[in-house]
């Protein structure tokens, strides 16, 4: 699985996405960790989005025996 991190554009930035064509969502987004974007976050550009992992939670179900 390729390395991937979660950025966003800084504050009064507008950043293109190289594959798309289209400017990063303000909300941040999911890219591949490649050289474009490691320039982008070490120029200042865009900033890396703190993602939080949900805890895989198990659903335990009860049987009634009758």
């Amino acid at each position: 699985m390729p390395e991937t991190l979660t950025v966003k554009p800084a504050p009064k930035r507008q950043v293109r996405d190289p594959r798309t064509g289209e400017h990063l969502p303000k909300t941040g987004m999911i890219v591949l960790r490649t050289p474009y974007w490691l320039r982008r976050l070490k120029d200042g550009d865009v900033v890396k989005v703190k993602t939080t992992t949900r805890k895989k939670t198990t659903k335990r179900t009860t049987t009634k025996e009758q």
